[in-house]
């Protein structure tokens, strides 16, 4: 299967990936993944005196299953570079277990490279629960192959 050209991806289209419930499985996996044992992620009961009121999930772990469900289109099999990295990337609700999210993807802008067979794309990535808040906002860039002469 080939993904989408530079050529392909049009300026203001969006996609929307399936949808995923995180697990507290999800959550204690990327603390010893990550080493990240933050009392917000691993200690219920002090999470219980917190804004929060129970454990939230990682803001790194929600980008990562966002990114896996983006993946699952099959936008960017054999024609994607590189990923350039953010622009900005923001957490703005926490998300815990239980939360399904889903992820909508806008082409924001598209640009050449000195190099015939590549673009760049910029593209604004939202994640959203189940009641349709947005917990995380992104802009990212991508180097795409260009379509084959």
């Amino acid at each position: 299967m080939t993904g989408m050209y530079w050529e392909e991806w049009e300026i203001g289209a969006e996609l929307e990936s399936p949808a995923r419930t995180i697990t507290e499985a999800d959550i204690v996996n990327f603390a010893g993944l990550s080493g990240d044992y933050n009392p917000l992620h691993i200690d219920e009961e002090f999470c219980k005196t917190t804004q929060f009121g129970t454990r939230i999930a990682h803001g790194p772990l929600i980008y990562a299953i966002a990114a896996g469900l983006m993946f699952q289109l099959h936008l960017y099999d054999d024609t994607l570079i590189a990923f350039l990295g953010f622009d900005s990337l923001k957490f703005t609700k926490p998300v815990v277990a239980g939360d399904t999210i889903r992820v909508r993807i806008k082409v924001l802008e598209k640009r050449e490279t000195s190099k015939s067979d590549r673009g760049v794309m910029k593209r604004q990535l939202q994640v959203f629960n189940q009641r349709d808040e947005m917990v995380q906002d992104a802009v990212q860039a991508f180097l795409l192959q260009r379509r084959p002469d």
